[in-house]
């Protein structure tokens, strides 16, 4: 099993090496990250796919984010990362494109003793029809969620998703169309 890495950034972005994955998180340092909204718009307006992380992740297990996220490999570019863990988490090939619309820092201690401090990267891109095929050792649900009810559902229970979505969702529904 190849060791999963990440790389360590300053608050500006400039790569300043790499860490061990788990490590970065159990010392909270700063590393790039990326969050794939996938989004359609429909007769009823705007609807996001969301996924239900798999109640055995590292952290955060059970809460409902993203329709993806992780963290780029050397040498991969952000869009590139984004694609393989559509395809890795959710099963999905069919997007070709993925738009970076906006990025943010975040710091959340998180269960498990870990603690998410990224440079986060939101990558949106538009879709029609989608096969989806999620992995259950990453994801236990997936849905689309009407954006109102999304926007609802975050501030009237956000214990129900993860730490850093609230804001991958502000950035969506401020950038897209």
């Amino acid at each position: 099993m190849i060791e999963e890495q990440v790389i360590l950034v300053d608050s500006q972005g400039r790569a300043l090496g790499v860490k061990e994955k788990m490590q970065a998180h159990r010392e909270g340092a700063l590393h790039l990250a990326f969050s794939v909204l996938l989004y359609r718009d429909g007769s009823t307006g705007r609807e996001y796919l969301l996924q239900q992380r798999a109640t055995d992740k590292y952290h955060s297990g059970g809460l409902w984010t993203n329709t993806c996220c992780s963290h780029p490999r050397q040498g991969e570019t952000l869009e590139q990362a984004g694609i393989r863990r559509l395809a890795e988490e959710m099963g999905i090939t069919g997007v070709a494109a993925l738009q970076d619309i906006a990025h943010f820092v975040y710091r959340a201690e998180l269960d498990n003793q870990l603690v998410e401090h990224e440079l986060d990267h939101v990558l949106v891109a538009a879709v029609l029809e989608l096969e989806i095929h999620p992995n259950p050792d990453e994801v236990m649900a997936y849905r689309w969620w009407p954006e109102a009810e999304l926007e609802q559902a975050v501030a009237q229970q956000p214990t129900q998703f993860t730490a850093w979505l609230p804001q991958v969702l502000a950035h969506a529904v401020q950038h897209i169309g």
